[in-house]
């Protein structure tokens, strides 16, 4: 796959927790008609909280905490609202 970073953004916050986002252009397919390969993720005490991925094969999707969902992608601003909405919601102890 021929990717091109587009995106990255890593914030290790005072109380050790981790948000990184990375997002890449890449050609159009049958997983990714959008262009788009993308991760992100919420990481507290070592754990996956939140994430946000189209891994190869598997298409968009999301996880919070052990499970996994289908994710519906609008555009890029879209998913950067919808995970950093759960972030937010996943630190208040609402997800």
């Amino acid at each position: 796959m021929d990717a091109k970073l587009y995106f990255h953004r890593k914030n290790i916050e005072p109380d050790g927790s981790i948000v990184e986002m990375k997002i890449w252009n890449v050609p159009p397919s049958h997983d990714k008609p959008h262009g788009l390969k993308y991760s992100l993720v919420y990481i507290r005490d070592g754990k996956r909280i939140v994430g946000y991925d189209n891994a190869e094969g598997r298409g968009d999707h999301r996880h919070v905490r052990r499970r996994e969902y289908g994710y519906s992608f609008i555009d890029m601003d879209t998913l950067l609202g919808d995970f950093l909405r759960d972030v937010e919601m996943a630190r208040r102890g609402e997800l």
